[in-house]
């Protein structure tokens, strides 16, 4: 009767571990996603406010 308690106890804690995981690598992915998406923003929007300023896109000869 221990060894199936002891059995169903490391079986919970190792499905247990992988759910945390699978978890964590869940939300690091929304958040790479998160962070890509921003620097994707911030590099459109300094190209553009560089190309506003008066900056030639080629330098003069």
């Amino acid at each position: 009767m221990l060894t199936i308690a002891l059995l169903v106890l490391i079986l919970a804690l190792l499905l247990g571990g992988i759910g945390l995981a699978v978890e964590a690598l869940r939300w690091m992915l929304i958040i790479a996603v998160i962070f890509l998406l921003a620097s994707a923003i911030t590099g459109w929007l300094g190209r553009t406010r560089q190309k506003t300023a008066g900056t030639p896109d080629e330098p003069s000869v």
